[in-house]
C-alpha cells in the first residue's frame, strides 16, 4: 500500500468517525493544498511550480492530490502558454472555497 493510499484510508476512517469532515479535504496533503489556495484572493491563482515549492511536495505527489481535488470540483487546473513557455495555473473554485470554509467551521466546532 502506497503512502497516498494509507493517507486516503486514514482520512476516510477519521471522516467516518466524524461524518461532517469532508474526506476529500481531510487527507493531510490535500488539506495543505486547500489551505494554501484558500489564502489567495478568490480571483487569484498560482503556478504549479510555485505551489509545489510552497508545499515542499514532489511534482508527482502534488499532481495526484490536485487531480483528486479537481475531480471533486474543488480546484481548477488550467494549462496555458506565456509566450512559448507552457504554464500550469491552479486555483480554488467557488465550491472548493466553500468546502474549505465548511471544513474549517467543523474543526472549530469540534475544538469548542
Amino acid at each position: 500500500m502506497s503512502t497516498e493510499q494509507r493517507d486516503d484510508a486514514a482520512a476516510e476512517e477519521t471522516a467516518a468517525a466524524v461524518p461532517d469532515l469532508d474526506p476529500v479535504i481531510h487527507a493531510q496533503a490535500r488539506l495543505r493544498v486547500m489551505v494554501a489556495l484558500a489564502a489567495l484572493s478568490p480571483d487569484d491563482r498560482i503556478t504549479f511550480p510555485r505551489l509545489q515549492q510552497l508545499l515542499e511536495m514532489t511534482a508527482g505527489n502534488l499532481s495526484t492530490h490536485l487531480r483528486k481535488l479537481e475531480d471533486a470540483g474543488y480546484v481548477e487546473v488550467a494549462k496555458a502558454h506565456q509566450g512559448r513557455t507552457p504554464v500550469t495555473w491552479v486555483a480554488l473554485t467557488v465550491a472548493g472555497r466553500r468546502a474549505c470554509e465548511d471544513y474549517s467551521a467543523v474543526v472549530r466546532a469540534m475544538l469548542g
